[in-house]
């Protein structure tokens, strides 16, 4: 999942982009890119697979001059794209995964359009999402034709010389923002982009709302639905802990995640613990319930490592997973651990890189209890799971049934026979002593939302659209 960020400001807003995009880093690591329009567009893009954002723009902003900004973390594209087009110059990120990219550009293509930005994924969908839009007769109707046409999802901003126009997905499954602070404005998919630099809260956008941020202020363009799909799997992994989504807060979701793990939970244990960083938030509620001591015997070394989940390499993603844990020996000796995850996706990680470290460093017990139930299903509406062959679940479904099966409802109830016997042959593949996932609905009631408000398509299969 990408994460996007725009300033409108009474001056100069190099700086409040470059930190407040910034602050979206862990969203994604393939590309990061800026745009201010001051006289003309400044742009900057680059690739950040391997160095944080600071690091490659720092000096780049400095050259930016304008009162208009926008910023992107990007999971997937570079962007942001300039578009010259009959609505004049604009600039342009996007949030999402668009599942039928191809077909759409193939449609386009047939059409007579061209594209510019090839790379090695293909059609930029970001350049996509443009062309769709220059199609309607005004950029409102551009932005609502988007949606009626795509398959997955996309937040947008898009910055011309008036202003900002800001467009959340229309099933809400990624989250946009509005704050203030003395007149300016940001908009951001991260609320913890406003804090350190003094943006209050001012308005959730609803799904489907586009609004128009300019000299006069804020101004809705289109009405947004009440009805609402966002991903619950950003609370449990993706959001940082200090950011708030519909004004709920990540880290508060993640302890009470932790303690129904612990009230469900019998085992007995010396010590809780939380794979960093997602993990630590669900350790911290199950210590609050169990009485457990929370400790760390694992620290996270955080210069020049992001997830390990994020990047679209196998390789790079155990690199990333070998190097970022230590292990604390002193603590880990001779104790019976309860690790606290955030999910099993592959398993791979966790098994190679961070039970096999505390298992070397002479712990006697590892109890792994995940905070959402198992992944089943490749996330269709942001670039997290991207195959059914590579989730952990799944292996086993496959080891147990001698083939794949596209029947898995059997795996997915947590009362069945069939869910008892793929939890343990993860929890044998994994080497734990013990595996407890938590359940799907110990999860939502954690959160806080009905279950219809949210998307949980990556463990039930339900593509359900509102």
């Amino acid at each position: 999942m990408s994460g996007i960020f725009g300033i409108v400001s009474k001056k100069n807003c190099a700086d409040l982009l470059l930190y407040g995009t910034d602050y979206h880093s862990h969203m994604g690591t393939e590309y990061g890119g800026m745009a201010v329009l001051g006289k003309q567009f400044h742009r900057s893009i680059h690739d950040i697979s391997k160095s944080q954002f600071k690091s490659k723009f720092f000096d780049d902003y400095k050259m930016m001059k304008g009162r208009l900004g926008i910023g992107v973390i990007s999971d997937r594209d570079p962007q942001p794209l300039i578009i010259g087009s009959r609505f004049g110059n604009f600039t342009i990120v996007t949030a999402g995964l668009i599942e039928n990219a191809k077909e759409l550009a193939s449609e386009l293509l047939r059409g007579g359009e061209t594209f510019g930005e090839m790379s090695s994924n293909g059609i930029n969908s970001v350049e996509l999402v443009a062309k769709l839009i220059t199609r309607g007769r005004t950029l409102i109707e551009g932005i609502e034709g988007v949606y009626d046409r795509i398959k997955g999802s996309a937040s947008i901003l898009l910055l011309k010389k008036e202003g900002i126009y800001a467009a959340r997905d229309r099933l809400g499954r990624t989250p946009l923002v509005i704050g203030e602070r003395e007149g300016d404005y940001a908009i951001a998919t991260e609320t913890c982009s406003f804090l350190n630099l003094g943006f209050k809260i001012k308005k959730y956008l609803d799904p489907g709302e586009i609004v128009f941020i300019g000299k006069n202020g804020l101004v809705e363009k289109t009405a947004g639905k009440k009805k609402n799909q966002i991903c619950a799997f950003l609370w449990i992994y993706t959001g940082y802990p200090a950011s708030s989504y519909e004004g709920i807060s990540v880290e508060l979701v993640r302890e009470r995640c932790g303690k129904a793990l612990a009230q469900k939970d019998t085992v007995k244990a010396d010590l809780v613990a939380g794979v960093p960083d997602s993990g630590v938030g669900h350790a911290i509620g199950y210590s609050m319930a169990s009485g457990l001591p929370y400790r760390r015997p694992l620290v996270k070394y955080t210069p020049g490592y992001g997830r390990s989940y994020t990047p679209p390499s196998q390789e790079i993603r155990d690199l990333v997973a070998t190097m970022k844990l230590i292990p604390i020996g002193s603590v880990i000796q001779g104790n019976r651990i309860v690790l606290c995850e955030d999910s099993i996706v592959r398993g791979t990680q966790l098994k190679n890189y961070t039970l096999k470290k505390l298992w070397e460093c002479g712990a006697t017990e590892v109890h792994i209890r995940p905070a959402c139930p198992p992944l089943m299903f490749p996330c269709r509406f942001a670039l997290s799971t991207r195959s059914i062959e590579e989730l952990a679940a799944r292996k086993a479904i496959r080891a147990l049934e001698g083939r794949d099966i596209e029947e898995v409802r059997g795996y997915i109830d947590h009362r069945s026979k069939k869910y008892d016997r793929m939890v343990d042959w993860i929890r044998k593949e994994l080497g734990a002593t013990t595996l407890k996932y938590q359940k799907i609905e110990d999860m939502v009631e954690a959160i806080g939302l009905p279950r219809e408000k949210l998307c949980l398509y990556c463990w039930t299969g339900d593509n359900t659209t509102i």
